[in-house]
């Protein structure tokens, strides 16, 4: 208990107004969050984080070096941790239930904070966007917004769709849908620089033509929170993460920056978010 009141999991107070004054524990912030009964609970994502699908890569991590897999992951099991995804529903489910779970947490802030990176745009597609948090969440704030949530087929297979929002199946490396704005949530750093220009060029292509087009992109920019000793030693956890389970990365400023002038974009708008993630703007 020492050790989880000094890392903020707990906090120690008081629980009586006697003379003893006999003391407990009681949840902080942080421990709030993993309460099931707790709206924006992200249970899910420690859960997921903690399977042996995804704890088993980091035994192999000194193998890997010695080979040419291109993670961890494929030296644990084989494949990708996409082509995983594809074919075992297990693994689908829980990764799907994890990001939807983080997904709330963030739209909670994104739409009472940075409702500005909606305003006169009548049509979103949310790129990558699993079972559709987010999108729905954006749909029903910006009930004028036209929201697609698009995602590998096996992910949004027959799930349904409202009056503004609809599913569609696709690869974001081929074609993406047109719209005013393209919404990449905890995507870009799952992949590499050069597999990243791909997907940004395909975005590029989506708004072209759409006058005040925009990507909107949330993801961590490492030294964001430099002032918080805590998150920024997360944001480079999340960066060994990336490591040994895809071919991305966690990036600074000026590593986003390469990227999106690379993918042929202009100019680029970036502002803090929920601690650890950003929310940047960019621009054709």
């Amino acid at each position: 208990m020492r050790l989880l009141v000094h890392s903020g999991f707990f906090a120690q107070a008081k629980i009586s107004e006697d003379d003893d004054q006999e003391e407990g524990y009681v949840l902080t912030s942080a421990s709030q969050l993993l309460l099931k009964d707790n709206p924006l609970s992200v249970t899910p994502f420690l859960m997921a984080m903690l399977d042996p699908i995804l704890t088993r890569p980091w035994d192999y991590v000194s193998t890997w070096f010695l080979n040419d897999d291109p993670t961890p992951f494929n030296t644990a099991h084989g494949r990708t941790l996409w082509e995983y995804a594809g074919h075992e529903p297990k693994l689908n489910d829980f990764f799907n239930e994890a990001m939807a779970s983080d997904a709330r947490l963030v739209m909670h802030v994104l739409i009472n904070e940075c409702e500005g990176a909606f305003e006169g745009l009548k049509s979103l597609v949310d790129v990558g966007g699993g079972t559709g948090t987010v999108a729905k969440a954006i749909a029903k704030a910006f009930p004028q917004l036209d929201c697609i949530v698009f995602d590998l087929p096996h992910v949004v297979a027959d799930l349904q769709g409202t009056d503004n929002l609809k599913y569609v199946g696709g690869n974001m490396f081929e074609e993406i849908p047109p719209s005013d704005a393209i919404l990449l949530k905890w995507i870009l750093h799952d992949w590499s620089d050069e597999e990243c220009v791909k997907i940004l060029k395909q975005c590029k292509e989506a708004i072209k033509g759409r006058g005040g087009g925009k990507l909107i992109i949330i993801d961590m920019v490492i030294g964001s929170c430099k002032k918080d000793e805590d998150a920024m030693e997360t944001q480079l956890l999340f960066d060994m993460l990336m490591m040994a389970l895809v071919t991305g990365q966690e990036r600074n400023e000026k590593e986003w920056a390469k990227l999106f002038f690379d993918a042929g974009f202009s100019d680029y708008k970036l502002k803090p978010m929920l601690g650890l993630r950003s929310i940047i703007e960019v621009y054709p």
